[in-house]
């Protein structure tokens, strides 16, 4: 494979850049560009995990200074030969500095291709690889948790536990195939049916944590609802830690969906700040409350918010009843007013009640712990360590092994023949060994590595 180089760090100003440069000549090149300042060092001679501070130069004229840091097959990140140049982090001179390297007969890499190289020489499973970008596109701890746990192998162990489980299976199935004048034990149904359950039973609960799991990772599509001038704007600014909605005491101010990511505690919660839930006053407002209503149906969380001051009114029961069967969390806004809602009708609504004051800041931890007590986070947390699904690929892979070892277990049944059997629990095996990425084919992997950033 030719050697490859990329800008590994962002392409914005800051204070160091890094150029990595993998493959066979990696080092050699990196010679070519680079003089380290101490006359007893030479790049070719240096040894793996050294680094070196020197010049970088362009035919002899200097073109900025830096550090080189050499890493020798096959310990590395991608089991080839491995130099980092960091630089200064302006980008015009990093790009200069990338640019020398392919001069120097270095191919640009394209996206995800250090990452591709580790997994095709061994130094990485599929599952981990992936992680990588969930680990770089982590926006709170549970994103965090979940991607160290799957660069730490979890997914990948719990998978091929039952994938072993298969192999046994089938092994057992093969040799009372192939060698049938041989005193083997009877195959019994029972048994057999017995154990693909078993693995079955593994892969439903693998399969049933991936819903609760993206959600935490990639953040939970949040709306806020409630009548007008309840607090919502707010309340969308107190969690937004700025001014991302209007406040006035004028009611219907808000008549478009307004977002914003937030973390509270370890939750990404993807805000949506809604029109008042009313009787529209004109057809800018009908549209902004009817967007409120769809945002409320396909949200994943309802922070439906009722003023303290105020008795409750035939838009909060509306509201309330709206809320039931969703996953809600009902916020008392203005507790710094003096009370004239029915707190007991709402907290026999709702599972979780919370009373803030946005206005002054008030409630936040509140918030903080009903959130963690409504997605359980947790038991969510000792689920990311076990290894969970992270992405619509897995989650394919094994919904197609769990669909098929069910056929199995349903042919067993109903007396179909051993041979027919054993062909289906080889799909069943094939579909997790495709999840690992220990049998996948060129497409699935140039479609994995095509959604990473380039330098990685």
């Amino acid at each position: 494979m030719p050697t490859i180089a990329a800008i590994s760090t962002p392409r914005a100003t800051g204070g160091i850049s890094v150029i990595r440069i993998s493959g066979e000549n990696a080092i050699e090149i990196a010679g070519q560009v680079f003089t380290p300042v101490s006359p007893k060092t030479a790049v070719a001679e240096m040894g793996g995990y050294s680094c070196a501070y020197g010049v970088i130069s362009d035919n002899g004229e200097r073109v900025d200074d830096g550090v080189l840091t050499v890493f020798r097959a096959p310990k590395s990140y991608t089991g080839e030969n491995v130099a980092e140049i960091s630089c200064h982090g302006g980008i015009f001179v990093t790009e200069k500095i990338l640019r020398l390297i392919l001069s120097k007969g270095a191919e640009a890499a394209g996206a995800g291709e250090f990452t591709k190289r580790a997994f095709l020489n061994g130094k990485t499973t599929l599952t981990q690889a992936e992680a990588v970008m969930d680990m770089i596109a982590a926006e709170g701890e549970a994103s965090r948790k979940s991607a160290a746990a799957l660069m730490e192998g979890a997914l990948f162990r719990r998978i091929r536990k039952t994938a072993d489980e298969l192999a046994l299976i089938l092994s057992g199935l093969a040799a009372w195939a192939d060698y049938p004048e041989e005193a083997l034990p009877e195959i019994e149904d029972q048994a057999l049916i017995s154990a693909l359950k078993k693995a079955e039973s593994e892969l439903s609960d693998i399969l049933a944590q991936y819903d609760n799991g993206r959600l935490l990772r990639e953040g939970v599509d949040t709306v806020i609802c409630g009548k007008p001038n309840v607090g919502k704007s707010s309340l969308m600014n107190l969690l937004s830690g700025c001014e991302r909605s209007i406040v006035t005491e004028i009611a219907g101010t808000t008549r478009d969906i307004i977002e914003e990511t937030v973390r509270i505690g370890g939750i990404t919660l993807r805000l949506c700040d809604t029109a008042g839930m009313r009787e529209a006053a004109d057809i800018a407002e009908a549209i902004g409350v009817r967007k409120a209503a769809q945002k409320m149906e396909s949200s994943a969380l309802i922070l439906a918010v009722f003023d303290n001051s105020e008795s409750l009114s035939p838009e909060d029961k509306i509201l309330i009843e709206r809320c039931a069967g969703k996953r809600c969390i009902a916020l008392i806004n203005k507790s710094d007013k003096p009370p004239k809602l029915n707190r007991s009708y709402i907290t026999e609504k709702f599972t979780e009640t919370v009373t803030i004051s946005a206005k002054l800041g008030e409630g936040l931890e509140e918030l903080r712990s009903a959130l963690e007590r409504l997605f359980k986070l947790d038991a969510c947390m000792g689920m990311f360590d076990a290894g969970v699904i992270a992405n619509e690929r897995q989650r394919l892979c094994a919904d197609r092994a769990l669909s098929t070892l069910r056929e199995a277990i349903a042919a067993l049944s109903s007396g179909i023949p051993l041979d027919a059997v054993t062909v289906i629990i080889e799909e069943a095996e094939g579909a997790l060994l495709e999840l690992t990425g220990e049998r996948v084919s060129d497409v699935v992997i140039n479609n994995v590595f095509s959604r990473f950033c380039v330098g990685k």
